[in-house]
């Protein structure tokens, strides 16, 4: 595929012309909230192609959307289905991508659809990167389709980007150039905590520079407190530095939220996110600020500008506040609670600690390191082996 820079010049074009083309696979939960706020932002320039297997399903849905948004009076945007998409067929994939030439691809197709992969892994392991091989499962064929159609989209993937991405790159692999979700969940959690600390009702001039991996998203969310894990963590009040706890910050995350599909709200939200910045960036000429797991192929998450660099639209990593090197030391060993011992060369390597958890919990060994070429494999081992099991537990 050609660089981001490459296809960010490409995509600037067609937002400067108001020909701006998103292309959403799957759409289930998170594809369908997405489809809903790109339809309600109310931006002509927007055509939106839903891409999958089932046309009536995706149809229904997208009708429902396209009339609600009416009904409210925000719907300038073109809304097509493109189905009989198969995700495990590679070339089908590349066919559409071919067809419809989008702008964005937002990949929100899931291994095993209509299950929060959390409910089951949170209670028993305490971790998340055992479902590694699921949520990279269809991402690598989006990928490769993405390559052989040598697509000038920006390709956003809304499953674990904190480890999916950097495997794709590992593996010397086409890999999305940005992942939403999971950290950007906790960053508004942590301005409506300090925006309460300092009384202030302006919660939306609340700045917050902080980087993390996916455990801690999940840990700082649930349960208000970091595992011991010091983090890098800075807050701003209109501009200004402020002198908070970061512990009764950490424990004010702790808010009380739906556990169904509809937490897909969250990371819709984040897809919008990243599109709206692309958007927003070259209509304004400013930088936008994003919350970004797996961002260029680093494990964790990172805050990242959206913008010009040098007189060219460009992404990167922002090191303004803290170096990389803080960072990423933070995201790794983030990581190693969530299970991710390391990424390289194409290989996923578990913690010794979540593989002795998983036989204790479930009675299945995982291998020490999936490569890439036994992601499939592997991810029929964990549906097979865990998530039957555990589904006919509980008689589902």
């Amino acid at each position: 595929m050609k660089s981001l820079e490459q296809r960010l010049q490409v995509v600037e074009e067609h937002v400067r012309k108001n020909k701006i083309k998103v292309m959403i696979i799957g759409l289930g939960s998170v594809g369908s909230y997405l489809l809903d706020y790109l339809v309600s932002k109310n931006d002509q320039a927007i055509h939106i192609v839903a891409v999958g297997r089932d046309g009536d399903k995706m149809q229904e849905k997208v009708n429902i959307i396209k009339v609600a948004g009416l009904i409210r009076g925000v719907n300038k945007s073109h809304v097509e289905v493109e189905s009989g998409v198969e995700l495990n067929d590679i070339h089908s994939v590349k066919a559409v991508i071919e067809k419809h030439q989008p702008d964005f691809i937002v990949n929100s197709s899931r291994a095993y659809p209509g299950l929060k992969y959390g409910s089951i892994s949170w209670a028993n392991v305490r971790a998340y990167g055992i479902w590694s091989p699921l949520a990279i499962r269809f991402t690598k064929n989006v990928m490769d389709a993405c390559d052989l159609a040598d697509t000038n989209a920006i390709v956003i993937n809304t499953s674990y980007s904190d480890a999916v991405i950097p495997w794709l790159k590992s593996a010397g692999r086409a890999y999305p150039d940005f992942g939403s979700g999971n950290l950007n969940h906790l960053v508004p959690r942590m301005k409506f905590a300090a925006a309460n600390m300092l009384g202030a009702d302006d919660f939306w001039n609340i700045d917050i520079m902080f980087a993390a991996g996916h455990f801690h998203d999940v840990c700082i969310s649930k349960e208000g407190q970091t595992e011991g894990t010091e983090l890098p963590l800075k807050i701003y009040y209109r501009g200004v530095e402020q002198n908070l706890s970061h512990d009764e910050i950490y424990r004010s995350c702790k808010i009380s939220m739906p556990v169904d599909q509809t937490r897909n709200m969250m990371n819709a939200s984040s897809n919008y996110q990243i599109i709206s910045a692309v958007i927003d960036a070259v209509r304004t000429g400013k930088n936008q600020r994003v919350f970004i797991p797996g961002f260029g192929g680093n494990i964790g998450g990172y805050p990242v500008l959206i913008g010009y660099r040098d007189g060219r639209p460009s992404a990167w990593i922002d090191e303004s506040v803290f170096s990389f090197e803080e960072m990423n030391r933070a995201d790794r060993a983030s990581m190693a609670l969530d299970g991710i011992e390391d990424i390289i060369d194409g290989k996923l390597i578990y913690t010794e600690e979540l593989i002795q958890k998983v036989i204790k919990a479930f009675g299945v060994e995982l291998p020490k390191a999936v490569s890439y070429n036994d992601i499939d494999k592997t991810a029929k081992l964990i549906i097979d082996e865990i998530i039957m099991p555990q589904l006919a537990k509980k008689g589902r």
